[in-house]
Order: C-alpha cells, then structure tokens, then sequence
C-alpha cells in the first residue's frame, strides 16, 4: 500500500475516506487540517471563491505528499477543492498519522505549509463590493 494519497477534486471533500487511507494499527496519532472558506481576507468581505487549478496541480500535490512522507516517515493524505465554494465549505484537506502527536502535528503543519507554497492553485475571491480578486496567481 502507497503511503501517499494525492486528490484535485471538484466535488466536496470526504474528510473520512481521506483519514482512513491514512489510518493503521502501528501509528496511535491523526492530525487532520480543513482548510475552509471564511467570509473575509485582509481586511475585506468575501462573499464566495472559484478554485482553479493548473493541468499538473496533481502532481504536485502528490509531490507534496511524498516529500513530508519521506522526510517524516508519516503517512500522509492531501486533497483540493477546484470549481466554486461557498462560505464554509472545505477546500483543502490534510491528514497525517504518525506513532506520536508532535511528529502528526509537525508533519501535517509541514504538508499545509508545502502544498500553500508550490501547488499551483490559484483562487478568484468574490468581494461584497461585487469586484473579483485574484488570490495566487
């Protein structure tokens, strides 16, 4: 069995499949991350997003997965939203089992942090004031 699971989907996220890829007897700590849409961004009103993703997103995404699973020892699971999302929908989920908390806590941190900094996804905020905004590009 794979120790990565990488996913770019237009259909919300199921946030127990994603946990239970991750899941096994030898490891006693899941760190889940939902990255969610909030209804603000420095400072201004977001009434919703659109998700877009570059043809190889999943590439890079299980690239992602692959690199805190070798550095780590973890297993780790990521997916992505793409298409429309409303206030309080989820668009990123990350999951990570390890033996303990602090390596899952870390890991998982890690993961998020990688998949924010080289996956290329970009997002258009919709503002209150009507206006798009770029987020990304």
């Amino acid at each position: 069995m794979s120790d990565v699971l990488a996913l770019i989907s237009s259909v919300p996220l199921d946030a127990a499949a994603i946990e239970a890829f991750v899941l096994d007897a030898h490891n006693g700590a899941l760190v889940t991350f939902h990255g969610i849409v909030r209804d603000h961004d420095h400072g201004l009103a977001v009434t919703a997003l659109d998700y877009q993703a570059h043809p190889d997103a999943a590439r890079f995404l299980e690239n992602c997965c692959t690199t805190i699973a070798a550095e780590s020892g973890v297993r780790v699971a990521a997916a992505h939203r793409v298409g429309s999302l409303g206030i309080g929908d989820v668009a990123l989920i990350a999951a990570v089992t390890a033996p303990h908390r602090a390596e899952a806590f870390a890991a998982c941190a890690q993961l998020v942090e990688l998949i924010k900094s080289t996956v290329p996804i970009w997002k258009r905020q919709h503002l209150a004031d009507g206006a798009p905004q770029w987020v990304g590009l």
